[in-house]
């Protein structure tokens, strides 16, 4: 069988599609696998380090602006995607696939139109509740939909091809222990890990950074490991050290660009502080380590708030707006989740009894029965 995943621009749609491939693997061992992304974006880095090749072509984001700036990028867009189209269905005449998975991000969109039409099969996954521009174009002609919530449905015009499958999540997040995953890190007393995307969310690593004196000014009551991001890698460490806490020499700060062993380390972990896209949630519900959810402000239908008002209303989470999110109140919040321990078992549970635990065979069931083969 030979399979195609495209996918890009952030982790959130890039580990889906690497759980699929994975069960896809241990299914079919003899199976084809190659990744489409985007240039200059995480799945240049995710992909091959989960042991999967990747093609990865020129593309540009729409803009929804409507100045001059606005229009070139679209026209810029437009002629990426045109060129990426073309592009790919080179690529598919030769690896000649059975099914093109699609996982999100505008970096699929060309895969899946090429894929469409050549006759090529097509699976769609939407891992919000409100499905993205790319979902929307690609919904129509795709054999399945593939959705992570059961309200999504009504939003596509076939629902015959809907299929509420759940949001696939690597089997690392379901099977590591808290023991087993603090003895391979070496970590002991609390942990608190925070991240706000592979790219670094500007405002809630300040709040990060302006908050790591208020640990310092307590000893470190906690060993915290914080995700900067692509982009806060460039300037958070600097920001941390006019502080004046020195990270670099400090056993109990963990500054990073990205954490590659998330599994393990959430798994580690007593609190997550993160953002509250689709994927990021399941993956703290498969592990049920509870959580501060810190929605982001700029996406489309704020579907990240909906997503964490899911979690709270569980029992699972804390949602904190980033409004009202100062160094301060988020340092008192974690504070008071480390100190009750009964509050933070129960959350744990809760956390679990949301999780779709089969949806990534779910999602492997359809894509057999779809394939040319």
């Amino acid at each position: 069988m030979n399979l195609i995943f495209t996918c890009g621009g952030t982790a959130g749609h890039i580990n889906p599609a690497i759980a699929v491939a994975n069960m896809m693997k241990e299914r079919h061992p003899e199976s084809n696998i190659l990744f489409i992304g985007a240039q200059g974006h995480m799945e240049e880095k995710l992909v091959p380090q989960a042991g999967y090749q990747v093609k990865c072509l020129p593309g540009s984001g729409l803009s929804r602006k409507l100045n001059g700036a606005g229009i070139r990028q679209n026209i810029r867009a437009v002629k990426c995607v045109l060129d990426a189209v073309k592009a790919c269905k080179a690529i598919f005449r030769d690896f000649q696939p059975d099914v093109v998975i699609g996982t999100g991000g505008y970096a699929s969109f060309p895969a899946l139109y090429a894929a469409q039409s050549m006759g090529i099969p097509t699976c769609v996954h939407e891992s919000n509740a409100v499905p993205g521009v790319t979902t929307r174009l690609a919904a129509t002609k795709a054999s399945r939909v593939l959705v992570a919530f059961e309200e999504s449905a009504k939003h596509y015009k076939h629902p015959e091809r809907v299929e509420v499958v759940g949001m696939p999540v690597r089997r690392e997040f379901l099977y590591d222990t808290k023991a087993d995953a603090r003895k391979a890190l070496n970590l002991s007393g609390y942990v608190v890990v925070s991240a706000f995307g592979s790219q670094g969310a500007k405002v809630m690593n300040e709040v990060i950074a302006d908050m790591l004196p208020l640990e310092q000014k307590d000893g470190f009551p906690f060993h915290h490991i914080h995700a900067t991001g692509s982009f806060g890698k460039e300037w958070m460490p600097q920001r941390v050290k006019d502080n004046g806490v020195d990270y670099e020499n400090c056993p109990s700060l963990d500054l990073r660009e990205y954490i590659y062993d998330m599994p393990a380390v959430m798994a580690a972990a007593d609190l997550v502080i993160g953002r509250a896209g689709s994927a990021t949630c399941n993956e703290i519900a498969a592990s049920g380590t509870p959580c501060i959810l810190i929605p982001s402000p700029n996406v489309t239908n704020n579907h990240q708030e909906k997503n964490a008002r899911l979690l709270e209303s569980g029992g699972g989470a804390v949602v904190l707006l980033e409004k009202d999110c100062t160094p301060q109140v988020l340092y008192a919040q974690i504070r008071e989740l480390l100190a009750d321990e009964s509050r933070r078992e129960e959350m744990s549970k809760k956390l679990h009894g949301m999780m779709r635990l089969d949806a990534t065979e779910r999602i492997c069931d359809i894509v057999e029965k779809v394939s040319k083969r």
